[in-house]
């Protein structure tokens, strides 16, 4: 073992086999699932107390906005962003794919471009044809830094796949796959480009509580007043505090006509956010703060655990040095495997990753890996990745 895992007393997984659990339930029960964005911890104190406590009033009525919530958004952006933000400018959604659809909806008509910066969470990349939008991509560039993977905003090329029916630009950050939590410098450049180009930015900002030691997460629309009127900025306390299932999340939206028609399409179409889920959402985020430091701390011991195993024990493989999410893109190209990694892994070391083809071009011979999860399972997952390359080395007699 490289690093002993420090006593937390917060942060405890959950065996969670037997249960509804997306992540545990849809492969056998001798694969180890490190595939969707899905920590395996408990989730805070204090928002099982809130949620206890909404329960024991034993009603469940339609619901509207819990007006706490908003002000503990509005004050969230202040303390974290030093982003004034106005309470009306808060719209709360069922979660962040609805998000991204309506987002393509409202901006621009049909056949329009919804332009994406390629690998990227998959809903990117159908959300734009669901809403009748023309999916417009440019890839990311990386280097390697330390042995790990870095990529970065390629403006050049984003500005290059702009074209004449290009209207709205949906931004990851940080950036789920790679890990990135953009700089100030790119995403001052990006912003002048989009508004070069007047393009709409739809931000996806929902790991913007997970960083790893190190890291620092800037909402886009902080920068300055002009660029907030032609963004909307999705948040969400869903993957940070493990709590994706009560459906809660919200956008921030300072141009009125643009918030006006995300809200009319609320009628038939988007349901209200859970009831749960708000009080568990506002308890997050006012009675948490010490849990997300300790998780935080957690998960960047478990970064740093898989990134010297996967040097020193993997390889062919390298992997990125995320600064944000739980989420490590890995490059297995050099393996010389005759399969999608995907598909060896899951084979061969009973393994279950995301299938990097599915986030877009650039993604053919990755893999993604969720390492929220206890050192314990993250070292098992690694250990059995390791034991199935070494096999196939010796049996195919291919270098790794």
């Amino acid at each position: 073992m490289f690093f002993q895992v420090m006593p937390y007393d917060s942060i405890k997984a959950v065996d969670r086999c037997g249960t509804e659990s997306l992540k545990w339930g849809i492969y056998p029960e001798d694969v180890l699932p490190m595939w969707v964005a899905d920590m395996d911890f408990e989730v805070p104190e204090p928002v099982i107390e809130a949620l206890q406590d909404r329960i024991n009033h034993r009603v469940f009525g339609y619901g509207l906005d819990l007006r706490e919530l908003v002000d503990a958004v509005v004050k969230r952006m202040k303390d974290q962003q030093d982003w004034d933000i106005e309470r009306e400018w808060v719209v709360l959604l069922p979660g962040l794919v609805s998000g991204l659809n309506i987002a393509c909806r409202v901006i621009g008509n049909d056949g329009d471009g919804v332009l994406v910066n390629t690998p990227v969470y998959p809903p990117f990349l159908s959300a734009p044809a669901n809403e009748r939008k023309v999916l417009q991509s440019a890839a990311q560039s990386y280097t390697t830094r330390d042995g790990c993977l870095h990529y970065e905003m390629n403006l050049d090329g984003l500005e290059a796949a702009v074209q004449e029916n290009t209207r709205l630009f949906i931004l990851c950050n940080p950036h789920n796959p790679t890990g990135r939590a953009f700089s100030r410098k790119e995403l001052t450049g990006l912003a002048e480009m989009c508004l070069r180009k007047r393009l709409v930015i739809c931000s996806d900002e929902i790991h913007g509580d997970l960083l790893m030691e190190g890291g620092e997460h800037l909402s886009i629309a902080s920068l300055d007043p002009e660029i907030a009127e032609r963004t909307m900025t999705f948040i969400a306390p869903s993957k940070t505090f493990n709590i994706p299932g009560l459906g809660c999340s919200a956008a921030i939206i300072p141009d009125r006509e643009m918030r006006n028609k995300v809200k009319s399409l609320f009628d038939g179409m988007v349901p209200h956010p859970n009831v749960l889920g708000m009080y568990a959402a506002l308890a997050a985020y006012t009675s948490c703060r010490e849990w997300l430091e300790e998780l935080c701390s957690y998960l960047t011991a478990n970064r740093d655990f898989l990134v010297r195993y996967v040097q020193e024990n993997l390889p062919g493989i390298v992997t990125t040095r995320p600064e944000a999410t739980f989420l490590a893109w890995m490059d297995c190209r050099e393996c010389g495997l005759d399969q999608n990694p995907y598909r060896f892994f899951l084979d061969n070391a009973r393994v279950a990753l995301n299938n990097g083809e599915m986030f877009g071009a650039g993604g053919e011979g990755f893999v993604r890996l969720n390492y929220g999860c206890s050192r314990e399972l993250l070292e098992e997952a690694l250990e059995r990745m390791r034991r199935a390359l070494a096999g196939y080395r010796k049996n195919s007699g291919k270098p790794c």
